[in-house]
């Protein structure tokens, strides 16, 4: 059966069917899937039910595997590929406390981040815990021309947390903290394969503006994060048993979700893709 590509939104996302993830992906269609990848950002492919070996050999596919940042969330077999458990999220007011609430892109402060995120759903509550995607490229695109002037070439130090960012981040010891890098980053990337100029954003990494005051650095960078999740830019993934999505880090932000009931329990693999070093958009 040939592979189909059903749109989800009218600007990104694609859901891919008539392919059989768990059999051996030739040549041809390794390249048709890494260039959806480039044109859609976010590929779901349903019904798919994964196991780690296998997810695992789908992420190669699309380039060589990053290791995970954090070992306690990694499985033990498997080293590129970690988890997202409802069991290790901390709760307050009885509400789960969820790691990537509030829009972002992966692992931002790396010299060369993810180029893609992947998960597979492996146990999902029966309401809720989506996750909700925002094509950056499109709002890049609708910002008026004076203020894309404006935002190409500038910089933002991209750190381990941001002293305003809007979400906490997993404790580390001073040890772990000092392994962590810090970058600076295009505010405006090009995509090296389509060409597409993109926001880059991570308020929860963001550390100002290079060479601006910090207020208006902050105003700016809230302003665009405001821009670039209206709803209009938006696709809301509803999980299901099975599903298997990958996204490309630079031309999405993402956001998970802590709506469902904390007794019920949720369970992804997730792996990335390593990527090179991001490239500012010209003027």
């Amino acid at each position: 059966m040939a592979m189909i590509v059903h749109p989800l939104h009218t600007q990104f996302g694609a859901q891919i069917t008539g392919v059989d993830l768990k059999q051996v992906i030739d040549d041809t269609l390794a390249s048709s899937l890494r260039q959806c990848l480039a044109d859609h950002a976010v590929l779901v492919f349903p019904g798919q039910s994964l196991n780690p070996a296998q997810f695992q050999t789908f992420g190669e596919v699309f380039g060589e595997l990053m290791p995970q940042q954090f070992k306690n969330y990694t499985l033990e077999d498997f080293p590129f590929i970690g988890f997202n458990s409802t069991n290790d999220l901390p709760r307050k007011n009885g509400k789960l406390q969820v790691r990537g609430e509030n829009y972002h892109t992966d692992h931002s402060n790396e010299l060369c981040p993810p180029r893609a995120t992947a998960l597979v759903a492996v146990q999902i509550p029966s309401v809720g815990g989506d996750t909700q995607f925002v094509d950056v490229r499109q709002a890049y695109d609708d910002l008026p021309p004076k203020l894309q002037q404006q935002v190409n070439g500038l910089r933002s130090l991209h750190v381990l947390q941001s002293s305003r960012s809007p979400r906490s981040f997993t404790k580390l010891s001073d040890e772990e903290r000092a392994k962590i890098p810090s970058n600076l980053q295009p505010l405006v990337i090009a995509h090296p394969i389509s060409g597409r100029s993109a926001l880059y954003l991570n308020t929860g990494r963001m550390e100002g503006i290079q060479g601006m005051p910090e207020q208006e650095a902050y105003d700016l960078i809230n302003s665009l994060y405001e821009h670039a999740t209206q709803s209009k830019y938006e696709y809301r993934h509803r999980w299901q048993v099975g599903d298997v999505a990958i996204w490309d880090n630079r031309s999405v932000m993402h956001q998970a979700n802590a709506d469902y009931d904390p007794e019920q329990y949720r369970y992804l693999y997730r792996l990335m893709v390593s990527g090179d070093a991001l490239r500012a958009a010209q003027s």
